[in-house]
């Protein structure tokens, strides 16, 4: 399958988890840095969403799953590994018109999420169509050593001088 890449604005926009463990989590921590409002649907989460959640940073619903569930959503993402929730989510999500991801499933998933090196406003995104995550991964990290923090800093500078 052949993917158009895109960067989303998702300040404000509600973007619901499904799922506690290490995966979701990795999906929360990077959605919160783009300003996305996160709702959590999951019967137990791993302590950083749980300190997340008691922080105010997101909201934690502590059970499964259930339909209603992406009512008001922008976009979702299921990270259960249950193919059965991850198809209910998927399915709940197509019929109310929410994008939505499952993880490691790119045949129910309107997106993947690419392998990500964020420098301040220098973001590069690595894909592999989802053929091979990891190997998206790896270049990703050979990438953050060519662009260092210095790149962060020069892009506010730029962007200071540029008008």
């Amino acid at each position: 399958m052949s993917y158009y890449p895109a960067f989303l604005a998702l300040e404000g926009r509600t973007t619901v988890v499904v799922g506690g463990g290490a995966v979701a989590e990795s999906k929360v921590e990077s959605l919160l840095v783009t300003g996305a409002t996160v709702r959590v649907i999951a019967p137990a989460v791993t302590e950083r969403l749980r300190e997340l959640a008691g922080e105010g940073r997101i909201e934690w619903s502590q059970r499964p799953h259930a339909t209603g569930d992406l009512a008001g959503a922008f976009m979702a993402i299921s990270a259960t590994g249950d193919p059965a929730v991850d198809s209910e989510v998927a399915c709940e999500a197509r019929e109310r018109g929410v994008l939505v991801n499952v993880v490691d499933d790119p045949q129910r998933s309107d997106f993947i999420a690419a392998a990500v090196l964020r420098r301040g406003d220098l973001v590069v995104a690595v894909s592999t169509s989802g053929a091979a995550p990891a190997v998206a991964a790896r270049i990703r990290d050979r990438l953050a050593s060519e662009f260092g923090r210095e790149w962060q800093v020069a892009l506010e500078l730029l962007r200071a001088v540029r008008g």
